[in-house]
């Protein structure tokens, strides 16, 4: 049984979560390979109110895996708006990695009950959870009562081979002790094709009294918006447009305050480029971190002239160095040249 103080700090932490849910914030998705501890700060620094990890793989985690175990240290002074998201096809096993999750300090731990991609939901994890509703609500239960943090899960409308009930499945979460939910509002079976249907997201925030936090189809922050306007939801969560375009959360919180959207210039494009190029390079070691900077480069070139060009250039560099002459050079062309004589990216 848990004694007063645990329950103190169960209700100082869910009061914290309802305290940021107040507040209509805009979330940065959890996505793999790219919402890293630099990536949230960054996001964070553009005004992003709360940010997930990347996906943790218990397996993986209750192994000790040095890249895994990596995936949940947090940087200092984010705990209190970073949630660390776990995935698996074990109940168990769901379980146990949560309290070494829990034990990393995050303001929530987060069920990935939503990913569609086949090599991790045809083994029952992601939104393989959604062929077994019940299974799925039983699943959080067991993390509910085993951590003290609050529980959220983010999954879809439903798996695709049927109607979708999503109503029926946020009652069960909400009844198993669940804090919040995250739908995206597209099936398992769409992946990310096809519209993202956000009446799903209102008709379930009509069904249960606890937070649905509205995902999938934000491509702009003027989605942000309406994305807030059409669903009444408490949040709206950002993901693959952020990994392209992270000033989109700066953005948001301009529209939000009245003022027009500020893009950013071609400037901050190219020294984002540098700064993220030198950060991964120090972290994850020269080659590994130029390449895993470069699913960047496309949306951060975007609209930089001639940046379609540049980028050509730099995935076949491999050396920080290479990179960084590569934009200085590029940067300087375009104080010298006419914009004209160089096609936007």
């Amino acid at each position: 049984m848990r004694d007063e103080t645990t329950a103190e700090k169960d209700m100082a932490a869910r009061t914290r979560l309802d305290g940021i849910l107040a507040r209509r914030p805009v979330m940065l998705a959890p996505m793999e390979d790219v919402t890293d501890a630099y990536f949230r700060g960054l996001c964070r620094a553009f005004g992003a109110d709360f940010t997930f990890t990347e996906f943790v793989n218990v397996e993986m985690l209750l192994a000790g895996a040095p890249t895994v175990r990596r995936k949940i240290e947090l940087a200092p002074g984010e705990e209190p708006t970073v949630g660390i998201q776990i995935y698996g096809a074990n109940r168990e096993r769901l379980v146990e990695a949560s309290l070494i999750a829990e034990a990393a300090g995050p303001a929530v731990i987060d069920i990935n009950c939503g990913c569609w991609v086949p090599k991790i939901a045809r083994r029952g994890a992601g939104s393989g959870w959604l062929r077994d509703v019940p299974a799925m609500a039983e699943m959080a239960g067991a993390i509910v009562r085993a951590v003290r943090l609050p529980v959220t899960v983010k999954t879809r409308i439903g798996w695709g081979d049927s109607p979708p009930r999503p109503d029926l499945m946020a009652r069960r979460l909400e009844d198993a002790g669940v804090a919040a939910i995250t739908l995206h509002c597209r099936t398992a079976l769409q992946g990310h094709k096809g519209t993202a249907d956000w009446s799903w997201a209102a008709r379930v925030r009509e069904a249960v009294s606890i937070p649905i936090i509205v995902n999938g189809g934000v491509e702009t922050a003027a989605d942000v918006e309406r994305a807030f306007q059409e669903t009444g939801c408490a949040s709206v969560m950002i993901g693959r447009a952020a990994l392209n375009h992270p000033w989109i959360f700066r953005e948001a919180r301009q529209l939000a305050a009245g003022l027009p959207a500020t893009p950013p210039t071609v400037a901050e494009r190219l020294e984002l480029c540098r700064q993220h190029l030198r950060h991964n390079a120090a972290i994850r070691g020269e080659r590994h971190g130029v390449h895993a900077t470069r699913r960047h480069f496309q949306g951060y070139l975007s609209d930089v002239p001639g940046g379609m060009d540049l980028r050509r250039r730099m995935l076949v560099d491999e050396t920080l160095t290479g990179n960084l002459a590569l934009i200085d050079a590029h940067e300087a062309a375009l104080t010298s040249a006419p914009l004209a004589a160089m096609p936007v990216a």
